[in-house]
């Protein structure tokens, strides 16, 4: 499981260092073959090791491509995927259309999300976690979320 708010950067190449608490992990998982794709509801990216990233692209793709809600998350999830491999150093290569969709320069977040990791540039993680905890009180709260107790 990936969980915690981990502060990375970006280097001169595009390359980030995936944090040393998860490196072993990633590799025992995966071998260190990852997939990154884009967020579809927001400006970030999505980093999945393969065998997580293979299970969802199954489900996609047994989606009927006729439908064009479908269409659209097939071009835009499976379409930006991208295999990425962690070098020795912990590193993986971000590649140049994946870090403009998502705005990122050097100091970037990477956000434990349990099987994945979301990717935001920094300023713009922030802002949106502020812009969450102003509306907390101002939306009626789901049904299946009202039953759970932290």
């Amino acid at each position: 499981m990936f969980r915690g708010v981990n502060q990375v950067n970006l280097d001169v190449k595009g390359r980030m260092a995936i944090p040393a608490r998860y490196r072993d992990q990633i590799t025992d998982q995966c071998a260190g073959h990852l997939v990154m794709t884009i967020d579809t509801e927001e400006r970030c990216l999505l980093l999945y090791p393969t065998d997580e990233w293979e299970k969802i692209q199954r489900q996609i793709d047994a989606l009927p491509s006729f439908d064009p809600m479908t269409r659209r998350l097939q071009r835009l999830l499976v379409g930006h995927a991208t295999d990425l491999d962690m070098d020795k150093s912990g590193r993986v290569l971000v590649p140049a259309p994946l870090r403009e969709y998502a705005g990122l320069e050097k100091r970037i977040i990477l956000l434990g999300q349990g099987r994945k990791f979301e990717v935001w540039d920094e300023d713009r993680w922030n802002a949106t976690r502020d812009s969450y905890l102003e509306d907390v009180g101002s939306t009626t709260i789901p049904e299946a979320l009202a039953t759970l107790s932290l």
